[in-house]
């Protein structure tokens, strides 16, 4: 017992370092979010970027689910990843909507803050939205059809990939530990315990 205590408190030192450093990554992510130019007129070139960026989010998402299945402990690898994901996939949606709000007012029922914003990107993720902010541009309505549906594949399948992952990591870990115990119980010794005879 004596010799797991150690073990234990570096494990909560762990969890506790995976948990401080999303926490970190939040805040800086919403920092570069309050303090990004979004001020600028949305071109074909802006909305190249956007798409690139919404690619690279799946990128990250796919390293991290291989980092997952690396990792010894994969349960905070797999909350840290849709923490982080899903608040950098928040926070895109959020930055278009203000470039489309700063570019001209009349794409949104009201002009948006960068907080207006963040709110309907919230709303529109975890409901359809409570109809104080309206989209009324076309292009306005087809962003957020996007996020919709952006929204629905991160719940029901990155989520379920991330998810499935952290159980397989944790079954080959299960496994990797219960065969160390085999081979220490039997090192030596008999099924019955007894020491092996070298003749």
């Amino acid at each position: 017992m004596k010799q797991r205590r150690p073990e234990a408190v570096a494990r909560i030192r762990r969890i506790a370092l995976g948990l401080a450093r999303s926490i970190v990554a939040v805040a800086l992510l919403m920092t570069a979010y309050y303090l990004a130019p979004l001020d600028t007129t949305p071109d074909v070139g802006t909305w190249i970027g956007f798409v690139a960026a919404l690619g690279a989010v799946a990128l990250m998402f796919a390293v991290q689910v291989r980092a997952i299945l690396d990792s010894d402990m994969p349960r905070l690898r797999g909350v840290e990843t849709m923490l982080v994901g899903l608040v950098l996939l928040l926070l895109l949606f959020a930055a278009a909507y203000t470039v489309m709000s700063n570019a001209d007012s009349a794409n949104f029922d009201e002009p948006l803050t960068r907080s207006d914003s963040l709110y309907f990107t919230v709303t529109v993720f975890a409901t359809v939205g409570f109809g104080d902010i309206v989209p009324v541009s076309e292009t306005a309505r087809l962003i957020t059809t996007g996020q919709m549906v952006v929204g629905l594949i991160a719940l029901g399948l990155v989520a379920k990939i991330v998810l499935s992952a952290v159980q397989l990591a944790v079954q080959r870990r299960a496994h990797t530990d219960k065969n160390g115990h085999d081979n220490d119980d039997t090192d030596g010794h008999g099924e019955d315990g007894e020491p092996i005879s070298g003749g």
